[in-house]
């Protein structure tokens, strides 16, 4: 390998390593006082009911997990547009999920 493969190498790799990071803090969803609430109403949050819906052991990607990155910082930010948008099986079908 040349020296420009391995920076290229290097730059993937921080590149695939900060959108592991952030699409993690995407799944933590609206912090731990939003999942409070959705548990004071005895609720499940969008992620998990969609976890319910899907079928067991498919994969599930989600399209919008960056919508609204970046907004409303001055409350906490906005993870996905506060919207989660993917495609999984249901049932053995392909479907979008939206919830």
């Amino acid at each position: 390998m040349d020296i420009t493969t391995n920076r290229n190498d290097d730059a993937y790799r921080m590149s695939l390593s900060e959108l592991r990071r952030r699409t993690e803090e995407v799944r933590k969803g609206g912090g731990a006082r939003a999942l409070a609430k959705q548990r004071e109403r005895r609720k499940l949050t969008a992620r998990e009911r969609i976890e319910k819906l899907r079928d067991p052991d498919s994969a599930f990607i989600e399209i919008g997990a960056f919508a609204g990155d970046g907004m409303y910082e001055e409350q906490g930010g906005c993870p996905s547009g506060g919207t989660v948008a993917g495609i999984g099986y249901v049932s053995g079908r392909q479907c979008v999920i939206v919830a």
